[in-house]
């Protein structure tokens, strides 16, 4: 079996939870905040949205330099927005992760900051921790907050409380 066929199931399974998720998300809520210190849910459903874009770093480049001050994270101001980013993201992320061979998957992928080596490793291991546990971290936290909010709180890996 190639690599790519055992991650792409996962990755759609995983985007449609996300998605669900991100679903739920109401407007009137994005400045909303559990901590000083947290992101705004509007922030982190824009994060979550935008965290697949990792994989077409990853999975077309050979190595990435991240340069402090850079990075101009997306700026969504609604749910619509969020999931209009979020869905443009997982069609072209899915595309090229299913275009990938073996050979590609497993040779390195190095990470930089400010041009200093941080690791390397393969790419199927980088897609791993980058792109899909990044995801679902994060995804976790959100489905916190809309919990903290109010808003029912989809099943991610059976029902929830909202569900049952």
């Amino acid at each position: 079996m190639a690599i790519v066929d055992a991650l792409l199931p996962e990755f759609d399974h995983e985007m449609a939870v996300t998605r669900k998720v991100l679903e739920r998300v109401d407007d009137a809520q994005f400045g909303w905040k559990p901590h000083e210190k947290s992101m705004s849910l509007g922030r982190l459903a824009t994060h979550v949205a935008e965290i697949p874009q990792w994989g077409q770093t990853i999975l077309t480049q050979t190595e990435f330099n991240m340069v402090d001050g850079a990075h101009k994270p997306a700026a969504a101001a609604t749910t619509s927005a969020v999931l209009e980013l979020f869905d443009g993201q997982v069609k072209t992320i899915r595309a090229l992760l299913a275009a990938r061979t073996d050979a590609e998957l497993m040779s390195t992928w190095t990470f930089k900051q400010n041009g200093k080596e941080l690791f390397g490793m393969p790419r199927a291991a980088a897609w791993r921790s980058w792109v899909m546990n990044h995801l679902i971290h994060h995804r976790g936290q959100l489905s916190v907050y809309l919990r903290l909010t109010g808003s029912k709180v989809p099943g991610i890996y059976g029902p929830s409380a909202d569900e049952s």
